[in-house]
């Protein structure tokens, strides 16, 4: 069974130099039926002004990934870490014991567009880390590329937590399969275009998940290629 999350459905805010969709309860935003699901807490779909971003502030026992859609994020943090990121990179920050870090819009033109990902991490008290990893869209079309992991399996960024995440990029017609083995759970997130799901419509926005053991088959719909991510979570 597919339980699907519409993107009109989602909370909301505007802030004037951030316009944000939560998937989940976030800030303001508050719904006891969309807490998260299994370890992953948190999806925003972030859109921030150009030269404006979110200021320097603090978090703790979290895994915090990034995946940026357009423009370039700039990032800094307590660590000594300062990189962009770019359309095709991953960064994963593990908030651990605690960091404190800042993340804006790189340009002072167009605005920077972004997935905000949170993942409850395996334990409390991790040591803080950073990591960041480029993969093409040539290495994810038609394929489920891995590019989260807890042991960094091919080539993908590592984080602490029993969770991985996969990227594809689907053509019209081209079909991908997720194995979801028994005792694990999926969600999947859609971030461009649009994706039929064991028969089930998904637009860009649209989320879903499954407990379900079994295939999933995800395969492009439309004109245009889509772009999605599948978690698989204990």
């Amino acid at each position: 069974m597919l339980t699907v999350r519409r993107a009109n459905e989602r909370g909301h805010a505007q802030h004037g130099w951030l316009d944000s969709y939560h998937t989940f309860s976030f800030a303001d935003y508050y719904d006891p039926r969309q807490m998260g699901f299994r370890g992953l807490r948190v999806i925003n779909e972030d859109r921030v002004e150009p030269s404006q971003g979110f200021g320097t502030h603090g978090h703790s026992d979290m895994e915090i990934l990034s995946y940026v859609l357009a423009g370039a994020l700039a990032h800094k943090d307590s660590m000594g870490t300062g990189s962009t990121i770019v359309p095709g990179d991953v960064q994963r920050m593990s908030a651990g014991t605690g960091v404190r870090h800042s993340e804006f819009n790189a340009s002072d033109r167009e605005r920077v567009h972004f997935l905000q990902i949170w993942i409850l991490p395996d334990r409390a008290g991790h040591a803080p880390g950073y990591e960041q990893k480029r993969f093409t869209a040539e290495e994810k079309r038609g394929r489920l590329r891995l590019v989260v992991s807890p042991d960094g399996q091919d080539g993908s960024v590592s984080m602490h937590a029993d969770a991985r995440l996969y990227a594809t990029v689907l053509d019209a017609g081209v079909s991908v399969r997720h194995a979801v083995k028994p005792g694990r759970h999926a969600w999947i997130q859609v971030v461009r275009g649009s994706v039929t799901v064991m028969g089930t419509v998904l637009d860009v926005g649209d989320g879903a998940k499954t407990s379900d053991a079994g295939d999933l088959v995800l395969e492009g719909a439309g004109q245009d290629a889509a772009e999605l991510l599948v978690f698989d979570l204990a």
